[in-house]
């Protein structure tokens, strides 16, 4: 049981730090336009067009580079939340509780609305509900496969 705590900590340190950090210390614009100087997919992203904080972001409004770096940002989110919702319902169910996929998710939702309001208190940051849905989406899908996953695996051995 103490691996699990100790990996929710961890994991939860992970996203304080991370949330503390501003765009400028978290930006990896200049590492992708090296390692993606001859703009790999340039042409299959460009056909993609998101709405985010009722702003259009494109290849075409923002640059290859900004696009790339918000589609990382964003991926980074659902997977990290994924992750920290996961290491929850692993803790949940090694405490027995009823229903831990869902207290799971209701957890990480919790945690990520508590992290995007505290943002808003931050300069340079901006806490917005959609990234909450994202964490939560996230959650939702790691959650699930786990579960998948475990069902399969006490199947199979049973």
């Amino acid at each position: 049981m103490k691996k699990y705590i100790s990996l929710v900590v961890l994991a939860l340190l992970i996203v304080i730090i991370a949330s503390n950090m501003n765009y400028e210390q978290q930006t990896i614009i200049p590492e992708l336009q090296t390692l993606l100087a001859n703009k790999p997919f340039e042409e299959q992203l460009s056909k993609i067009h998101l709405t985010y904080w009722d702003m259009p972001i494109s290849v075409e409004t923002r640059g290859y580079f900004y696009f790339v770096e918000f589609l990382i940002r964003k991926a980074t989110h659902f997977v990290g939340y994924g992750i920290v919702a996961l290491l929850f319902y692993l803790l949940y169910r090694k405490l027995t509780w009823k229903m831990p996929a869902l207290i799971a998710i209701i957890t990480v939702f919790f945690i990520a609305s508590l992290d995007e309001f505290r943002q808003t208190f931050s300069p340079g940051r901006t806490g917005i509900f959609s990234d909450v849905v994202l964490d939560t989406a996230g959650a939702i899908c790691f959650v699930f496969l786990t579960k998948m996953i475990l069902t399969y695996k006490n199947r199979v051995s049973a």
